[in-house]
């Protein structure tokens, strides 16, 4: 199948898969005249991509045709739609043609259940924050995909420090790759505390403290993620998203839900067995309090976004929200 298209905010993980597919098929001396990289701002983008596929490569390897941002997965006219499916099953197999887009394609549109038919489609969005046991998947993948050795126990702590940043993820491990080279055993623990710079995770940490009530260390959480130079609104989508995850279980329970399974799929998580532990996390607070929260997180999310001092704003709703859950 010479069609792909791949999508996703995860733009370091996309940009990687866009340059193995370059990599496989173009021959590095015809690169030149074989590889065609068009933008959506050009006029008949999609048009212009189908007919550059269509030519045959000249001298070594194959072509390979690449539409970048494409919007095709979110709307498509009709005269675009009937080039596109009388395109793609005649492509040859000297060509790839490779469709990239940060949104995902909506599956309503009859271009996107073409696609589905005709092309192969990848996911690269970011792994929510929260969801850990995905997080240290894509460590084990990735410290597997670089060869390098990692215990179970660094791979958590490596997750816990990089969260869902793949650019930092692959530059610890290649650092982590040095390191190890010549010895036989795994990178540990203790080498992932010593060598690997921690940030994204800390927004984790900051929620519990807040959970906690606990405003001092929550401070010291903001101003040392804010020296990190991690994005305010970064932080705030971290916390919406787990606030949101202990709201859905103290509700699942509050509604007297027994059953594990149903509540990690109503809060989203992919492993029931961490329900148990979020419970305890839970159980001692109101369900009015992690209602209370999230408006107060929308409200510190907009005034973000309408250009509000973040270090100034971040520090109020903080102490707000400690003070919530100190009463």
């Amino acid at each position: 199948m010479p069609t792909f298209f791949y999508w996703g905010d995860d733009e370091f993980s996309l940009n990687r898969a866009v340059q193995e597919v370059r990599d496989r098929t173009l021959e590095a001396g015809w690169e030149s005249f074989n590889y065609d990289k068009i933008s959506p701002d050009h006029p008949n983008a999609l048009v212009q991509a189908l007919n550059q596929a269509m030519t045959p490569p000249f001298g070594m390897g194959k072509r390979l045709v690449w539409l970048a941002n494409t919007t095709l997965g979110q709307s498509c006219a009709e005269n675009e739609l009937n080039e596109l499916q009388r395109t793609l099953p005649a492509l040859p197999d000297a060509t790839v043609l490779l469709l990239t887009s940060v949104q995902k394609p909506d599956g309503r549109l009859k271009s996107t259940k073409f696609l589905q038919k005709h092309a192969e489609i990848r996911e690269f969005a970011s792994i929510s924050p929260w969801k850990t046991d995905l997080l240290i998947k894509q460590v084990q993948q990735a410290a597997k995909m670089l060869d390098v050795a990692v215990s179970p126990t660094a791979a958590e702590l490596l997750a816990d420090a990089v969260g869902n940043d793949t650019r930092q993820l692959y530059t610890e491990l290649e650092k982590l790759k040095l390191y190890s080279e010549g010895s036989h055993q795994p990178i540990d623990e203790e080498a992932i505390a010593r060598l690997v710079t921690t940030s994204t995770q800390n927004s984790l940490k900051l929620a519990v403290a807040i959970r906690s009530g606990n405003t001092g260390a929550a401070l010291t959480l903001v101003r040392d993620l804010f020296n990190h130079n991690e994005p305010a609104l970064k932080i705030v989508a971290t916390l919406i998203g787990q606030f949101r995850m202990w709201l859905w279980v103290k509700l699942m329970v509050a509604e007297r839900e027994r059953d594990d399974r149903a509540i990690a799929k109503a809060a989203e998580i992919a492993n029931p067995k961490r329900i148990y532990f979020l419970k305890k996390e839970v159980q001692h607070l109101s369900l009015d309090v992690f209602q209370t929260s999230l408006f107060i997180l929308r409200d510190l999310e907009a005034g973000l976004k309408l250009g509000a001092d973040a270090t100034m704003l971040m520090q109020t709703k903080v102490i707000e929200l400690c003070q919530l859950f100190r009463k």
